[in-house]
């Protein structure tokens, strides 16, 4: 895994072992980064569900203003510190040490432009971030919300209860990437 561009571009990061995470492809991410590249430049970039911090320190390296980073694994924190540290990127990171909802709840952080959900399979968690998002009031129309599953019709069934409209749809082998807005 490794930065793809922009000012860290080429640089390897560190992964997590074992199961419990699940790094986005190379592709995958090569594919969501042109879709977004526009936004990105000068954005607040929140990645909850961060990992190894490679998609929050994919924004930074290509422009954006600040990406917020939120983990609660004790081992993917010290990953994701590795990995700033590799990329030169710490004076453009906050990395929270909690997990999502106590973040959402508190809400840590003034803007956001995009927020990316990228929770491990099989939870509900990516229904339970968006919902929190608005309740908390922590986005607004103009925030971008990308949610990476391997189960789109699930994670859309559950939406339907929730203020959002989805602007567009991609699959990647399994990878399922939902770009959606609050309404």
């Amino acid at each position: 895994m490794r930065i793809i561009s922009g000012k860290a571009k080429g640089t390897k990061l560190y992964t997590l072992e074992g199961k419990e995470t699940r790094p986005t492809l190379d592709r995958v991410k090569e594919a969501l980064f042109s879709i977004i590249q526009e936004k990105v430049k000068d954005s607040i970039f929140l990645d909850m569900f961060a990992g190894s911090g490679a998609i929050g320190l994919e924004a930074v390296s290509r422009g954006a203003t600040k990406a917020i980073l939120c983990e609660k694994s004790k081992e993917a924190i010290h990953i994701i510190e590795k990995n700033v540290e590799k990329t030169h990127s710490k004076e453009k990171i906050e990395l929270y040490k909690m997990d999502f909802r106590k973040l959402l709840e508190q809400k840590l952080f003034s803007k956001l432009d995009i927020v990316y959900i990228d929770p491990p399979y099989k939870t509900d968690y990516a229904y339970e971030a968006v919902k929190l998002l608005i309740e908390n009031n922590c986005i607004d129309e103009e925030t971008l919300i990308i949610i990476e599953t391997d189960e789109e019709e699930r994670i859309l069934k559950q939406l339907e209860s929730v203020a959002i409209k989805v602007v567009t749809k991609k699959r990647y082998g399994r990878a399922h990437l939902i770009f959606l807005y609050k309404i």
